[in-house]
C-alpha cells in the first residue's frame, strides 16, 4: 500500500475505535462520527472526508473488522482436513465470536442495519463476509453454485449471531448446527434440478448481491 492508503487505513482505524466505545450510547448515528471524530482531534470536515457517508461507512468499517478477525480466528484451522459442513460450521462461529468482541456496540450496529434505508448495505456486508469465508474454505465455484452458496451463508450467518444476542451461545450454536443441515439437504435437492432450473435459480440470487435490482449503491465501500 502506498503512504497515502495507509495514512486513510489508520485514520479509519481511529474513527472505528472511538465510534465502538461511543455507539453503545450514540447508537450509528451522525452524532456517533461527529463523538469519534473529536476523540481522534480530527474536524468534522476531516472525518467527512474519511467517512463521506457517515454512520454508513463506520458500519461497513465495523463489518471488514469483523472479517478479518474471523479469518484470525480461523488461521488454526486447515480447511482442506475438514468436510465442508465442518468447515463451514468454523467459520460461521468465528464470525459469529469476531462480533461479540464488541458486544455492546454490535447490538446497536445490527439495529442500524435492519433499518429499510440500510438493507442494501446490510447485504452486500452480509455477501463480502460470506465471500470471504467460502474462499477461506477453499470454495472455487464459478457456475450458480459460487452464488448460491454465498446466499445461503449469509442468511446463515444473519440469524446465527441474531440468536446469539437475543438467546446466548447455546442457542446460537443449536440454530447453526440446524441450519446447516438444512442447507446440505438443499444441495442435495438442488444437485438433482435440470441445469436450466439451476442456472436460472442462480441467476435470481446472484441479483441479491448488491440489492434489489441487482444495482449497486452508496456507499461503494
Amino acid at each position: 500500500m502506498s503512504d497515502e492508503t495507509d495514512l486513510i487505513a489508520e485514520a479509519e482505524a481511529r474513527l472505528l475505535d472511538a465510534a465502538i466505545t461511543a455507539a453503545p450510547r450514540l447508537g450509528w448515528t451522525s452524532r456517533l462520527v461527529a463523538q469519534a471524530a473529536r476523540e481522534c482531534g480530527m474536524s468534522a470536515g476531516e472525518a467527512q472526508l474519511i467517512l463521506p457517508h457517515g454512520a454508513r461507512d463506520l458500519a461497513a468499517l465495523m463489518g471488514r473488522r469483523h472479517d478479518e478477525r474471523a479469518l484470525a480466528m480461523l488461521a488454526g484451522c486447515d480447511p482442506a482436513a475438514m468436510k465442508v459442513r465442518e468447515a463451514i460450521r468454523a467459520a460461521a462461529l468465528a464470525r459469529c465470536e469476531a462480533a461479540m468482541e464488541d458486544e455492546a456496540a454490535t447490538r446497536r450496529w445490527s439495529g442500524f442495519l435492519a433499518l429499510p434505508g440500510n438493507l442494501p448495505l446490510a447485504l452486500r456486508l452480509l455477501w463480502a463476509s460470506a465471500d470471504r469465508l467460502w474462499r477461506w474454505a477453499g470454495d472455487t465455484a464459478t457456475d450458480e453454485n459460487h452464488y448460491s452458496k454465498r446466499v445461503l451463508l449469509a442468511e446463515i450467518l444473519a440469524s446465527t449471531l441474531a440468536i446469539r444476542l437475543a438467546a446466548g451461545v447455546g442457542a446460537a450454536r443449536a440454530h447453526l448446527d440446524q441450519r446447516i443441515a438444512r442447507v446440505m439437504a438443499f444441495e442435495k435437492w438442488k444437485a438433482n434440478l435440470p441445469r436450466g432450473a439451476a442456472a436460472r435459480l442462480a441467476a435470481r440470487l446472484g441479483r441479491l448481491r448488491y440489492g434489489a435490482g441487482g444495482a449497486k449503491q452508496e456507499p461503494a465501500r
